[in-house]
């Protein structure tokens, strides 16, 4: 593996983690924002929704716009939103003007999370791509497990509004890094004839496409089931279970520790079986995990040692899917790939914001309902699999060159 790609897979890593990265890191703070700004716990987790909508949306521009003038210029501009929402957080006085900052913040943080796909796209098709998807989930995946420890440190020594401080900062890092050590994929005669009115008709051309749809699908639901758990977590295993922030954190990574040792097997996984089989047996893998999980705990086991054993196992086949479904969704819309890119987040980001608000009506203080709600998305996913790759041919399941 050649230095060039490893340094592209760090940069379009580092790239994608900053939306997740000023999700996880301030997990930890939920319960003393809302003491402090003496707000429910419905207006704290609107904070976190509002975010995931707004990062989720705003990628149905920043893509297209990817296309039209490059990759670099957007997500410059993504980053400098993302910055300004960073401070208005950090210095917002009462809920009402965190939620709005943090509107801001994740119309910025769309910008890492369509156009670095769409990079990948550019550059590598089939088994490379998905090698270099399985190293961009590898430092993209370091958020979940370093920022609620990080979080948690400084919410406990400086306070929550220090969080936001702090990913105003990993921006600026980020900043420097696009400037210096990526150039630009998508030459300007590539661009010739991009436009909203191409953008439009290349959304209708994907709405329209039932297998680009299903892997969507696919992989939404999968990151709907861990949106669930991302809005519910902080709440249960720190007021339910009574762990402090810290070890909050440290369960917290476990997961995501899972999730990355997982998907580094995808590029091996996609030569030997070929892409789709891959994805057909890890979502049945974490279905079958969930299922079991929610079964045991319906039963009244309210153990936190047996949630997360099988919490652990499950993200570690849900690890597999996500960067193959990617992978296999672009795989025949290079030529407008921010447009694709663009969809398939805004679509995985609805689906996680609607499971997220309907998990959240049932939020009860017990792990039940987010089990139930963790386990209802797996159970979706292997379904929509079941759908859309039974029809494959053989001749689509070789393994991809």
């Amino acid at each position: 593996m050649s230095p060039k790609f490893l340094r592209i897979a760090v940069v379009l890593g580092l790239l994608s983690a900053i939306g997740p990265f000023a999700i996880d890191m301030y997990l930890p703070a939920l319960p003393s924002i809302g003491a402090d700004l003496h707000a429910g716990t419905a207006a704290v987790q609107m904070s976190l929704l509002i975010f995931f909508l707004s990062m989720g949306f705003g990628q149905i521009v920043v893509g297209p716009i990817s296309d039209m003038v490059g990759r670099k210029l957007p997500l410059y501009g993504g980053l400098a939103l993302f910055m300004a929402g960073g401070i208005g957080s950090a210095m917002a006085p009462t809920i009402e003007w965190l939620i709005a900052f943090r509107f801001l913040q994740g119309l910025g943080a769309s910008a890492g999370m369509a156009v670095p796909r769409a990079i990948v796209r550019d550059l590598h098709t089939g088994t490379e791509a998905a090698k270099l998807m399985s190293l961009l989930m590898l430092v993209f995946s370091v958020s979940p497990i370093l920022a609620p420890l990080t979080g948690s440190q400084i919410i406990e020594n400086f306070g929550w509004r220090a969080v936001f401080w702090t990913v105003t900062g990993a921006a600026a890092l980020a900043t420097i890094l696009l400037a210096t050590s990526l150039k630009e994929t998508r030459p300007v005669e590539d661009r010739v004839g991009s436009s909203f009115g191409t953008a439009l008709s290349g959304y209708r051309l994907l709405m329209g496409d039932r297998n680009f749809l299903g892997l969507v699908a696919i992989a939404g639901f999968g990151i709907a089931s861990f949106f669930v758990y991302l809005s519910s977590s902080s709440f249960i295993l720190i007021d339910h279970y009574g762990l402090s922030p810290s070890v909050y954190s440290v369960f917290f990574s476990i997961n995501a520790v899972a999730f990355i040792g997982m998907s580094q097997l995808t590029g091996l996984l996609a030569e030997r079986f070929g892409l789709r089989r891959v994805v057909r047996v890890a979502v049945t893998g974490y279905a079958t995990t969930m299922v079991v999980l929610f079964a045991v705990m319906a039963t009244g086991v309210d153990r936190l040692d047996v949630m997360a054993a099988l919490l652990f196992i499950g993200y570690g086949f849900l690890g597999l899917v996500i960067p193959t479904t990617s992978v296999l969704a672009m795989e025949e819309h290079g030529e407008i790939a921010g447009t694709a890119s663009a969809l398939m987040g805004t679509l995985h980001f609805a689906i996680g914001a609607v499971a997220m608000g309907v998990a959240g009506l049932f939020f009860d203080g017990t792990p039940l309902p987010m089990v139930a709600g963790i386990t209802l998305c797996a159970v979706i996913s292997f379904t929509l699999a079941k759908v859309t790759l039974g029809r494959s041919r053989e001749a689509v399941e070789a393994p991809a060159e």
